[in-house]
């Protein structure tokens, strides 16, 4: 049976080692770290991610523009699908698989009787059937085309950052469409 001078002296024993416990600092860094370093971590990984993206998405958005100059430059040619989705390929060095990731779309603009064109990009989606080229048609003189490159990427770190909240296929793949207007010259 337990004295009462003996509960006195549990009592004492559990009050000082419960003060001692909250006074010692020692740990107090391994906590902080605990604590912070999922936090840069998410942010480190989500700044490369974005990183990664500018750089697939500026070199998509460059070798269009060089393509497209190269057909404006090029009076009277109508560009072909295949062709322009090659020299698309060959000026974007970052796009891995560019010939399966990339598709291309291109349609005729009334800018009299602006309509615009389907907000959805047409895009791969490797889960998905082989679908044809949704719309590529050669315009005539003097007509304003717009044409639309959409190449899908996969991201690099894809359960962690920001790759994490961005819209993915059933493949895993995110999109990058890049949109360009231009005159088909005369002749």
């Amino acid at each position: 049976m337990w004295r009462p001078a003996q509960i006195r002296l549990r009592d004492r024993f559990r009050a000082w080692f419960w003060t001692r416990f909250w006074r010692d600092d020692g740990g107090n860094s391994t906590i902080e770290f605990v604590l912070t370093f999922p936090a840069v971590m998410t942010l480190m990984l989500a700044g490369i991610e974005l990183g990664i993206l500018a750089l697939h998405h500026s070199a998509l958005e460059r070798a269009v523009d060089l393509t497209v100059r190269d057909i404006r430059l090029g009076t009277g040619s109508a560009p072909q699908h295949d062709v322009l989705k090659t020299l698309i390929c060959q000026r974007a060095g970052f796009i891995d698989e560019c010939g399966v990731n990339l598709r291309l779309e291109m349609v005729r603009a009334d800018p009299r009787n602006w309509t615009g064109i389907d907000p959805t990009p047409d895009c791969t989606d490797q889960s998905d059937e082989v679908a044809p080229v949704r719309s590529f048609v050669n315009g005539r003189e003097n007509e304003l085309m717009i044409l639309r490159a959409c190449a899908k990427i996969e991201p690099m770190f894809p359960t962690a950052g920001l790759a994490r909240h961005m819209v993915l296929d059933g493949a895993g793949q995110y999109a990058l469409v890049s949109t360009t207007a231009f005159v088909q010259e005369p002749e």
